[in-house]
């Protein structure tokens, strides 16, 4: 079996060790004589992995006892309309922080129930940055406040948590989650996809404050209330039992680790390392400010954006593979999420420097 180093940005890299595990269950779960895939939902050994996870995720991010976690359908974009139609709460106005493509959908997918009002913006001119809160316009008298800790696409990351004071804030933490501790206190919601930190695509993970359950807008669909989900388990129609069952490895894999301590330490040498390697080269360029440069997500353009396809091509020769940027800004983009191994980044910055002799 020969694995490339996958650098994609979702699906992304999952760790190996799970991969086996899932394999070697894949037929049959701990003696039930059946796959997972084939399972109730609702059976005692499905209702088991699905506790288990919960469990580990709580303590895993140290998930205070007045938070419902859900395991949800729709991945990461419906929450965008989940969002305001749980916490606008009789209220016409939410703040939004748009610092990327991912804050500008939830902007829009905002606008359809609220008034937005677009409390504060990354600059780009030439290098992206977040601009500081004290130069934020936010409404005390908003639903929320929404932000994206981290772009996917931009590779734009905030390394500090808003003060936003009573107004709840709402995280997308879908490429962010489970890669350093951080304080679920702080929040009021936080959601995830789970095909970049979590486990394959087609879940969602949402965090949500109990007293923020319960207000949905009225006329929505049941599935859209947070309150169904919440009061039934996130098992009201049934949920995608695979990804939920190989989350649940996922979290186990990561207290194996160490916990969110220990792969915060990693997460920050692999980013380290790769920004160094491109910062002292002329031949490479990363377009984000260094004080809000993503741990996830690295873009970097060659000198000659001629050599892009060379470059992507030679790369997967050496068996490095998804390094193309997003089609909405170009270049390149390695995500470096949490099962990327050490290894990876290794072997990434030794073919850069090698391609920068050849073609310099």
């Amino acid at each position: 079996m020969s694995r490339v180093f996958n650098f994609g940005a979702g699906p992304a890299v999952l760790p190996e060790a799970v991969l086996e595990h899932a394999r070697q269950e894949m037929l049959e779960w701990q003696g039930s004589g059946m796959s997972v895939m084939e399972m109730s939902h609702r059976g005692k050994e499905f209702m088991a992995i699905a506790a288990q996870a919960e469990q580990d995720l709580r303590e895993l991010m140290a998930i205070p006892g007045n938070y419902k976690v859900l395991f949800l359908q729709g991945g990461a974009s419906s929450q965008f309309a989940m969002v305001p139609v749980n916490l606008l709460r009789g209220k016409k106005k939410a703040d939004y922080i748009n610092t990327g493509s991912w804050s500008k959908k939830a902007i829009e997918e905002g606008k359809r129930f609220c008034e937005v009002n677009i409390a504060a913006k990354s600059r780009t001119d030439g290098v992206a940055t977040i601009p500081p809160q004290s130069e934020w316009r936010l409404d005390a008298h908003a639903a929320y406040v929404h932000y994206t800790p981290n772009e996917t696409i931009d590779g734009v990351e905030f390394h500090w948590i808003p003060d936003t004071g009573p107004v709840p804030l709402v995280a997308d933490m879908s490429s962010t989650i489970l890669s350093r501790p951080i304080d679920v206190s702080r929040f009021g919601v936080i959601y995830a996809g789970a095909q970049k930190n979590i486990g394959p695509a087609g879940l969602a993970v949402v965090i949500v404050r109990e007293d923020l359950i319960g207000m949905v807008l009225p006329g929505m669909p049941i599935m859209f209330d947070y309150k169904t989900h919440a009061e039934n388990d996130s098992m009201y129609n049934t949920p995608p039992t695979y990804g939920w069952y190989f989350a649940g490895l996922v979290f186990a894999w990561l207290k194996k680790q160490g916990g969110l301590t220990a792969m915060a330490g990693i997460n920050k040498r692999k980013a380290r390392r790769l920004y160094a390697a491109i910062d002292t080269s002329d031949f490479y360029r990363n377009p984000v400010d260094p004080a809000c440069r993503s741990w996830m997500n690295v873009p970097f353009t060659l000198a000659d954006s001629n050599l892009d396809d060379t470059f992507l091509a030679q790369a997967k020769k050496a068996g490095l593979v998804a390094l193309k940027g997003h089609r909405s800004v170009g270049g390149m983009r390695a995500s470096i999420y949490n099962a990327m191994p050490e290894a990876g980044i290794t072997a990434l910055v030794d073919f850069m420097r090698d391609f920068e002799k050849r073609y310099t």
